[in-house]
């Protein structure tokens, strides 16, 4: 009996495919609020894929909010940068990376549970096409300045719109 128990077990192991995404990981991670009292906060980070084999985030998931989703940012035929989600995901290339920044790709907590405060840990996974998940924390910097030059109005597709230059408008236009 415990040598069929042993063959069942060896046997479910070898026919479990190998995930897809050993060797990634996550770089220069943070986080920050829109505004100090903002119910929208964002993540940016570095994908690494250090693995042999492409890996395809496809979704995000995390306590901090009501909502968490992939998303990025795209210019509409008037010139409004809109904020979006990407449904499909995004793809990092075996032996690749993929940036998320301010102004572009970036994880999207809606519906913030409590105001982001300095240095706090957030908790973060994503979700993979293979069914496999990668759990990583990411320290929330609000000080973190964003690069010059992006001074042009914007609406967030969140019924959300700034043309000022505080704290949101800044991140979501730092490319």
């Amino acid at each position: 009996m415990i040598r069929f128990f042993t063959l069942t077990a060896a046997a479910a192991l070898l026919s479990t495919p190998a995930l897809a995404c050993a060797g990634f990981e996550v770089h220069h991670a943070y986080a920050r609020a829109s505004m100090p009292s903002s119910p929208t906060g964002g993540a940016f980070m570095v994908l690494v894929n250090t693995g042999e084999n492409d890996c395809h985030v496809t979704g995000a998931r995390s306590d901090v909010a009501q909502r968490t989703e992939l998303h990025t940012h795209i210019q509409d035929e008037n010139g409004v940068m809109r904020m979006r989600e990407v449904e499909d995901g995004f793809h990092v290339p075996a032996g690749g990376e993929h940036e998320l920044a301010r102004g572009g790709d970036h994880v999207m907590f809606m519906g913030l549970n409590a105001p982001f405060e300095q240095d706090a840990i957030l908790e973060v996974t994503f979700d993979f096409a293979d069914g496999s998940e990668h759990r990583f924390e990411v320290p929330v910097d609000l000080h973190r300045m964003p690069a010059e030059g992006h001074d042009h109005a914007h609406d967030h597709g969140h019924g959300e719109s700034h043309g000022d230059h505080g704290d949101h408008g800044e991140m979501s236009h730092d490319h």
